[in-house]
């Protein structure tokens, strides 16, 4: 049943949901790096981050005005609001123009969280708000607001009964939704089980199906690829959400890496020219590190793809195998993921420019970088700006970084500018 024409893509939600990973978080001019590699890397769409939140607002439009200027394009820049009305409208007034709503819709999550203040269906309890209702009146919010692209989530949609996540989806679609995320919240799927149940869904509603999985049984990336795979084959588009380095909550989200392989790689995949061919694999290596480093959290040495031994071998066998013939036992080439060439670390004496840094020490560091100034008052600007960086992500500013901050010094500014509101206007 399934269109060759039919494709899946790559919707990177590292910037909403691996900031929060308990304990960590990024700074948001890392969160800018991070939407530039996305971009490079020829990621379909960047999901930002929340559009309702009072600290996100400068972030996130500095990032559209990128977008409009050019710079950050063609990537798509996605926001994630509740089911609130309210939450939308905020969208809406900072130009966010790509939106995915989210609820939940399982039994347990409507008793646990809401406990008894919510139904899940109008028609079972008018004396209640439903979690059916809710979605509804946001997703006209959203399409009367001019919303270009509205996807609704299904939280916790792998424990939601076939009947109520049917009725959800087609209520979804009737409304305009042009997507339905599919959350696999707990990360209790496996990958035959999401491929039946997407399959069914996709076949019953007939829009694109977003596949969003944890790895709590260490099976995000196969449960997506597999839940990618049931919507393909049921006719639509399949969209699946992915972080860098698996970063996320508890044991993290599918890693973006590991299921760009997957779909390239794999015995029963890799024919079938599934993945959007703009995905450079190459970029790989590049922000595997730099999330790293931003996130503070070191790649696991046995990493897919990026992993210290992804490509070390000791055993005499294996060894001796690989020295013959690389294939005999590695499946892909480090070269492909943008590895291969030596890093270096310099010894010696190192000029580095901070919070305190000085204007020699700081023409040092862009001097490094070929980057010029055309006059002092200009230097004096960019070195200020660098010191308030470094303030802001207390750490040495990487050279994309300081590049970053040369290049768009006004977005630079905005980005790091949080202002806490007037506590008295706070609800």
């Amino acid at each position: 049943m399934g269109n060759k024409k039919n494709k899946i893509y790559i919707i990177d939600v590292t910037n909403r949901d691996g900031v929060q990973t308990s304990r960590l978080g990024l700074a948001k001019l890392e969160k800018t790096i991070i939407n530039f590699y996305l971009n490079d890397m020829g990621i379909y769409q960047s999901e930002f981050g929340f559009p309702f939140t009072n600290h996100e607002i400068n972030y996130l439009k500095a990032n559209l005005e990128l977008a409009k200027m050019g710079v950050l394009q063609p990537i798509i820049l996605s926001g994630w609001c509740r089911a609130v009305k309210d939450d939308v409208k905020r969208a809406l007034a900072i130009g966010v123009e790509y939106l995915n709503i989210s609820i939940s819709t399982s039994q347990q999550m409507v008793k646990g969280k809401f406990e008894g203040r919510m139904v899940r269906d109008p028609e079972k309890d008018l004396s209640k708000p439903s979690i059916i209702g809710m979605m509804v009146e946001t997703l006209e919010e959203a399409k009367k607001g001019g919303m270009k692209v509205v996807g609704v989530n299904a939280e916790d949609a792998s424990r939601t009964n076939d009947a109520f996540l049917l009725k959800f989806s087609r209520v979804a679609k009737e409304y305009g939704a042009d997507r339905i995320r599919y959350c696999d919240t707990l990360g209790c799927d496996d990958p035959f089980t999401i491929y039946t149940r997407v399959k069914n869904l996709a076949e019953e509603i007939q829009i694109p199906i977003e596949i969003h999985c944890h790895n709590d049984l260490g099976l995000a990336v196969a449960c997506s690829v597999a839940g990618a795979k049931g919507a393909i084959d049921a006719g639509v588009d399949a969209y699946i959400n992915t972080c860098v380095n698996g970063m996320g909550e508890r044991a993290g989200n599918a890693d973006l890496i590991s299921v760009i392989l997957t779909l390239r790689k794999s015995n029963g995949l890799k024919d079938l020219n599934l993945l959007d061919e703009r995905v450079d694999l190459s970029k790989a290596w590049k922000i595997a590190k730099y999330a790293s480093y931003a996130f503070g959290i070191p790649i696991p040495v046995n990493q897919v793809g990026v992993g210290g031994n992804a490509f070390a071998h000791e055993s005499g066998i294996h060894a001796d195998g690989a020295l013959k013939d690389r294939r005999n036992y590695e499946l892909y080439d480090f070269e492909e993921l943008g590895r291969g060439e030596p890093e270096i670390i310099e010894t010696g004496r190192k000029i580095t420019t901070g919070e305190y840094g000085g204007i020699k020490g700081f023409r040092n560091v862009y001097e490094k970088l070929e980057i010029e100034f055309k006059d002092k008052k200009e230097t004096y600007k960019i070195l200020e700006l660098a010191r308030y960086a470094n303030v802001h992500t207390q750490k040495p500013l990487t050279d994309d970084e300081l590049r970053f901050i040369a290049h768009y010094p006004e977005q630079a500014r905005q980005i790091l500018t949080v202002i806490p509101p007037n506590l008295d206007d706070l609800d």
